[in-house]
């Protein structure tokens, strides 16, 4: 009877909280709880273990024990069954038995290259700010950070909406890059990204003016999100981007907004020069990030940049780590001269360490992925 009514007290659907604080803390946290009228219903029930069970005792015999996994899988069993439902259900299983791999270690990040080397610092100390066009369509959200990014990494960032170019205010034979950013272009109608393409395929005007920017040798692009989507529907005048998919619905069928582990390959994009090996997570935010070569682009001949890695480092196209199924995990690709890439995920988002949703101690002011936009600069000279 006394069990009985311990174990109704824990498991309480009453208003209350659990807090973990550390045991030199205790009595400090119980008098503060006391002076605001809260001992009376104050506990102490328990500490942590390292043996992934949650075990109550009283008088010395244990009255519940049950392994970790298996209660988050109860509690998380309601939700599994809605999108199951509602998702693509081999996505809403591969999450699920997710649960039950105790052994996942979490975001474990691997930088291959020296954080505290700002190799864009010797381009900034000239004065000399190459200028950049901070490329938008009505819908975007990402073009304040970017342009603070790569401001930060020496660049004089012009921000410059598609309105712009049609009425002829701006002309991007003035500019060393382009930075197509990301959001919600057109509200994500219209294939988003690939409605945005087609307002320059389809302006005659527009696609020569796109064309010849991408034939000099001394230019630099970047897509992300919609940009990446966008950019991947322009390859037809991108030199050296024949072989790039298509990017469509993400096989969970939903909008995938996550903070998941990629690894920057080797290849010969501007943006991950010194950046191979490294494994680091990045912001998710996209609903259309399936890199699909079934109908356009080539597999075997892309040049691929970055792919998803699961929390042990290994490409995946498991679900949730890989949050489109992309095959082997590709999530960004670039040309064989390595001047344009598309990249789905938010860099741009993440390139402060404040603003990651969790970053190791060892990171500084900026994180891993700041690198990226200094190597433009580097590149630029």
């Amino acid at each position: 009877r006394r069990n009985e009514q311990t174990l109704r007290a824990l498991f309480s659907e009453e208003l209350g909280a659990v807090v973990q604080v550390r045991a030199e803390d205790k009595s400090l946290v119980m008098n503060v709880l006391r002076e605001l009228n809260l001992g009376a219903c104050s506990h102490i029930i328990g500490k942590v273990n390292d043996r992934g069970v949650v075990e109550f005792t009283r008088d010395a015999k244990v009255i519940y024990l049950e392994k970790r996994s298996n209660l988050h899988r109860l509690w998380s069993e309601t939700s599994w069954r809605i999108a199951r439902l509602r998702d693509n259900p081999a996505c809403a299983d591969q999450e699920y038995e997710r649960l039950l791999d105790e052994t996942d270690p979490g975001f474990t990040p691997k930088i291959a290259f020296d954080m505290n080397e700002n190799v864009a610092a010797p381009f900034i100390a000239t004065g000399v700010r190459p200028r950049v066009a901070i490329l938008r369509e009505q819908g975007v959200n990402s073009h304040i950070e970017t342009a603070f990014a790569m401001y930060q990494a020496g660049f004089n960032a012009v921000d410059v909406h598609m309105s712009d170019l049609i009425a002829g205010r701006v002309k991007l034979d003035d500019f060393k890059g382009v930075i197509a950013v990301g959001g919600f272009s057109y509200g994500d109608v219209l294939g988003a990204g690939e409605g945005w393409a087609k307002t320059i395929l389809f302006n005659a005007q527009l696609a020569d003016q796109f064309a010849r920017f991408f034939a000099r040798q001394d230019t630099f692009g970047l897509g992300v999100c919609n940009g990446c989507q966008m950019l991947a529907n322009l390859k037809p005048i991108i030199p050296g981007a024949q072989a790039w998919p298509k990017f469509t619905r993400n096989k969970s069928e939903q909008f995938e907004a996550r903070f998941g582990m990629v690894e920057v390959l080797d290849s010969p994009s501007i943006f991950f020069q010194g950046m191979a090996g490294t494994q680091a997570p990045l912001a998710i935010a996209h609903g259309e990030g399936f890199a699909d070569f079934s109908l356009t682009g080539d597999l075997s001949q892309v040049v691929q940049s970055l792919r998803y890695v699961d929390n042990r480092g290994q490409a995946t196209e498991q679900y949730p780590f890989n949050p489109n199924g992309s095959p082997g995990g590709l999530t960004a690709v670039t040309t064989p001269d390595g001047r344009f890439t598309a990249m789905m995920p938010h860099a741009e988002r993440v390139f402060r360490t404040v603003v990651h949703s969790w970053a190791p101690e060892s990171y500084g002011e900026d994180g891993p992925w700041m690198r990226m936009f200094r190597n433009a600069r580097k590149w630029v000279g």
